[in-house]
């Protein structure tokens, strides 16, 4: 034992004082954890924008002719609600949110590396969304979220604020990479070895070296782009000698490692979901964990597979569509760790684990289209058609939203102090999971038939499933309101959570709920791994009451 503690890391002590006036507290604060709900509250006011545009699309798509919206308004939606949810929805929730309330508890630390420069990453967040949807003013961009040039180039100077905007969270990400990054090399508790750190701090980690590394890239095409806008420098006009193949290859060499981006912290929630729930070790801990970083790793080798209809040789396309199928390898080790978990468990469900349910089944469904997609014969025809709608979202939304409610619903209690109500819970998920199917498994088969993608009016032979497409993404976007309620309820009357109300053994039960301000009163000293069901717990210097009673 003494000797895995000399292994450790020295921790830091907490840096800033306690603040001591309002603005230091709630606006301007340097805690880890008011910065965490920051990001939540300002995350899910966009995603409540960015939600009302797909319902405003999918009322347009609910018959083949409408003229609710004109098509130049639902180009614009559609390309300000996927830059919305993936750039401040999706990727903030995941690793501004969770990743500052939860990775510092699970490591012992009293904060990150950097605060001060937390904060500052957290302030570069709301003028990008505010650039970003107030570019409908002057007119929004047009080309969907990856914004292609040669007609990225010929729109108004709303794309210019989509540049802008999307260049501050790319500052905003690889600055809270490089700190979260920091913070885990060097911060983590006395005894807590690499490989007896918590499996979401392993997908932090790689999601920050990944937020660290590629979203550079992206900053620097965007910078590209706003410069030939404003300044006629031909990065990408073919007219003018430059090249929108290369943009394509910059901004695939970042997107395809967000998409990992948006995933890996949600493989990292239902990673700790799974042992809490079913009350045994883990299945697999360092094959999970290593998993992790060869998706991180694999990740920048297959941004070519997104570009197959771009012209690319064939002798270019064939090592990527290989490697694209690799990347399955890593990701089925995963999902057959948590299946194995399952297998013989003593399962409560609880809300947490619906969702981690609905995780499992939706995002599996979705890696499975995605080795449809990799392949180059299956890609060149299904890449413009709704098909790929379909699969996005049954990676983005069934993965990383289900994902995040997973870890919103077992990490609730330790947040606010206060439980959220069960029975709700569990009328959420059913809505949302039902409608989610619903909603995008017909566009699987419309795709197939050839129905395309991107267009606001479309042949009335598929107008029967759109209208059910439709009705069933109203029903979806209601399901959020259970949620809000709930939250809502939990605030004003929510039963109090006590310490650890699931009985789980990571660190940050081991003290109140809400956490104290300095988050542990002595640093504790971790003897073993945190998934360890049936054992004594692995911490010294733990003064608060370890016993519990689970409330399911």
């Amino acid at each position: 034992m003494q000797a895995a503690v000399g292994t450790a890391h020295v921790t830091h002590g907490h840096i800033h004082p306690p603040p001591d006036t309002f603005i230091k507290k709630y606006i301007f604060s340097q805690d880890h954890k008011v910065i965490a709900v920051q990001y939540f509250i300002t995350s899910g006011l966009f995603f409540v924008l960015a939600g009302l545009l797909a319902e405003m699309m999918r009322a347009q798509l609910a018959s083949a002719n409408n003229t609710l919206l004109s098509p130049t308004t639902y180009n614009e939606a559609y390309s300000v609600h996927g830059s919305a949810m993936v750039w401040l929805v999706i990727i903030p929730i995941l690793t501004g949110a969770f990743g500052n309330l939860i990775m510092p508890l699970q490591i012992g630390a009293r904060d990150v590396a950097f605060p001060w420069l937390n904060m500052f990453s957290f302030w570069l967040f709301p003028p990008a969304g505010i650039l970003l949807f107030g570019s409908f003013i002057w007119g929004a961009p047009e080309a969907g979220w990856t914004e292609y040039p040669p007609i990225s180039l010929e729109q108004s100077f709303g794309t210019s604020m989509w540049c802008m905007a999307i260049f501050l969270i790319g500052v905003s990400s690889t600055i809270t990479g490089l700190n979260f990054l920091v913070t885990i090399i060097k911060m983590r508790a006395p005894g807590m070895t690499w490989t007896r750190m918590p499996l979401f701090v392993w997908a932090t980690a790689v999601t920050a070296f990944l937020s660290f590394i590629a979203t550079a890239n992206l900053s620097a095409a965007l910078l590209g782009l706003l410069i030939e806008r404003t300044f006629g420098v031909p990065f990408y006009d073919p007219a003018k000698g430059g090249s929108p193949v290369l943009w394509q290859h910059i901004f695939w060499f970042y997107s395809h490692p967000a998409v990992y981006i948006m995933i890996l912290p949600a493989f990292g929630i239902v990673s700790e979901i799974l042992p809490t729930f079913c009350r045994r070790p883990i299945f697999g801990y360092k094959a999970i964990a290593y998993s992790s970083v060869a998706i991180g790793l694999l990740s920048f080798a297959v941004w070519a597979h997104h570009m197959f209809t771009s012209g690319l040789a064939p002798w270019v396309q064939l090592p990527f569509m290989i490697l694209t199928m690799i990347v399955g390898i890593p990701t089925g080790v995963k999902i057959f760790s948590w299946v194995a978990t399952l297998w013989g468990g003593n399962i409560r469900l609880t809300t947490p684990m619906y969702f981690v349910l609905g995780f499992l089944s939706t995002f599996t469904f979705g890696g499975i289209t995605g080795i449809m997609l990799a392949s180059v014969p299956a890609d060149v025809h299904e890449h413009a058609t709704y098909f790929v709608v379909a699969h996005l979202h049954y990676v983005l939304f069934g993965g990383s939203v289900f994902g995040i409610f997973a870890g919103l619903y077992y990490w609730w209690p330790k947040m606010t102090g206060r439980m959220l109500d069960e029975t709700l819970g569990k009328i959420h998920f059913w809505l949302m999971f039902v409608s989610f199917n619903a909603t995008f498994l017909p566009m699987h088969w419309i795709g197939l038939e050839g129905m395309p993608r991107r267009v606001s009016t479309y042949d009335p032979q598929y107008q029967d499933t759109n209208l059910f497409i439709s009705i069933s993404a109203f029903v979806l976007g209601a399901s959020m309101l259970v949620f809000a309620y709930n939250a809502i309820k939990s605030t004003i009357s929510g039963r109090e959570a006590g310490q650890n109300p699931w009985g789980a053994r990571t660190l940050e039960w081991m003290i109140p709920s809400p956490p104290p301000y300095y988050n542990f009163d002595d640093i504790p000293v971790v003897l073993s791994g945190p998934y360890d069901y049936g054992k004594p717990l692995p911490y010294r210097e733990i003064k608060a009451d370890l016993s519990y009673k689970p409330i399911v």
